[in-house]
């Protein structure tokens, strides 16, 4: 068995670093359809056993034309980001080691890991000191977990205690977010049973409106309220003006949540920080570590002020589980069996520092740069957002023809860049997230554009 599980494990490294050395030259997009993958596969499930190292060789061997080149350069679709060769080679370890993280005793390993990288992440990040951290599967889990929290904690200080009475009959949770929030807050606001959020009036940036926020606060009924911020809107990159609008919410007596799926790491760069600025003094926090930080899907973290109000919302405590006193990880996440997550967290962050951290965040801002500057040149296109930090959304004339520069990139394959809706116009949309872009990337990305554009 052991003869096994080695050749296997060679065979997949050999099949992996054959992929990562392809990205470099091949087309982004997938070569096949996933309906033409599901052809390509066998459909009948053999009966009897198979060699391990055969059956890794003939999954790389099928998925190959499937696959698209998301971990390389030249992707700019959908905010997500590549993983950093020490994230990539922990995350390896995390299934040889196959540690369930739940609890604190069980696997002392990962959970001084966690309990290390929560502290370099919420100081890194510039928030309250002791905020918990908890390790979820993304920014949708990360939304939902410090939701949870919140709804619970708002409806606690109006003298109703979810856990034991539920929802049914509560004072309700009103829950206000800007225009232009993800809708992932809309998913998660969902899951917890709180329903559709009030809309808030959002500027030509998709910028919460302080002095909308404002008259919606003093509108209240009373009930319970949550105001969700956002860092960093997925078409302009925005980031809501903070201090004037935590202020105002928490003088309602409200909780402040910010999305800061990939924004939010805007705060470890020098150059960058003053876009968070004041983000601090909300109560929860969500971010994708595999966006901007770029570690291996999936991890989010679901960052919290207050420690009670996460382990009130999340803990879970079964007689058969062993206990420790200092408190379990599963204590601040939805799951309660998870694989190691904070594992490439720590190695990506004990790999760059600080001062390589905020490098990454300014390298992918300077990328963003110049496509903003290279479309610009483009005779008829014209970039909608100001560009401050990954996002760049720009049309090409006409709603017709930026759909069609969309096609085309596509077609042409250097390059994946996305289409989208933006305050009622056409876009092509391009999300720098990845560590391993270079200015080449982005030079043969500009050019693929002008192909794209006729010119």
């Amino acid at each position: 068995m052991e003869h096994a599980r080695d050749a296997a494990l060679d065979r997949a490294h050999a099949r992996a670093v054959e992929w990562l050395a392809s990205l470099a030259t091949r087309p982004v997009p997938a070569r096949l359809t996933a309906d033409e993958m599901v052809a390509r596969l066998d459909p009948v499930l053999q009966d009897g056993p198979l060699d391990p190292e055969q059956v890794v060789d003939e999954l790389a061997t099928a998925c190959e034309p499937g696959l698209t080149a998301i971990p390389g350069g030249r992707f700019f679709g959908f905010v997500i980001g590549g993983t950093h060769p020490a994230a990539l080679g922990a995350d390896w370890l995390v299934s040889a080691w196959d540690q369930n993280a739940g609890l604190r005793m069980l696997t002392p390993a990962h959970s001084a890991i966690e309990e290390l990288t929560e502290t370099w992440i919420v100081d890194l990040l510039g928030l309250p000191a002791g905020s918990a951290v908890g390790f979820v599967t993304g920014g949708t889990m990360a939304n939902f977990t410090c939701l949870a929290a919140a709804r619970d904690e708002v409806l606690r200080r109006h003298g109703w205690d979810v856990a034991a009475r539920g929802l049914p009959g509560s004072p309700g949770v009103r829950v206000l977010v800007g225009a232009e929030r993800h809708d992932t807050i809309d998913l998660a606001l969902r899951y917890l049973g709180l329903g559709s959020p009030e809309p808030v009036a959002a500027d030509d940036q998709g910028r919460i409106e302080p002095a909308a926020l404002a008259a919606a606060l003093d509108a209240g009924d009373g009930r319970p309220t949550i105001v969700c911020l956002q860092a960093g809107n997925v078409h302009s990159g925005a980031f809501d003006p903070f201090d004037e609008t935590i202020t105002a919410t928490h003088d309602a007596g409200a909780w402040v949540h910010v999305d800061g799926a990939f924004g939010l790491f805007a705060a470890a760069s020098p150059g960058k920080r003053h876009l968070v600025a004041g983000c601090e003094q909300a109560d929860s926090w969500a971010t994708d570590a595999h966006k901007t930080l770029n570690v291996p899907y999936d991890c989010g973290l679901a960052i919290v002020r207050d420690r009670t109000a996460l382990r009130a919302a999340m803990g879970m405590h079964g007689d058969y589980l062993i206990h420790d006193a200092a408190g379990e990880p599963l204590d601040k996440v939805p799951e309660i069996s998870r694989r190691g997550r904070a594992f490439p967290v720590w190695a990506v962050l004990r790999a760059l520092g600080r001062d390589g951290v905020a490098d990454l965040v300014d390298g992918l801002c300077d990328h963003a740069s110049a496509f903003a500057e290279g479309i610009t040149a483009i005779e008829g296109a014209e970039v909608l957002n100001d560009v401050q930090f990954t996002q760049v959304c720009a049309s090409f004339g006409n709603d017709v023809r930026t759909r069609g520069v969309v096609d085309a990139m596509l077609a042409d394959g250097t390059a994946w860049t996305t289409g989208s809706t933006w305050r009622g116009r056409a876009v092509l949309r391009v999300s720098v997230s990845n560590w391993s872009t270079t200015v080449d990337d982005v030079a043969m990305s500009l050019a693929a554009l002008r192909r794209a554009a006729g010119h």
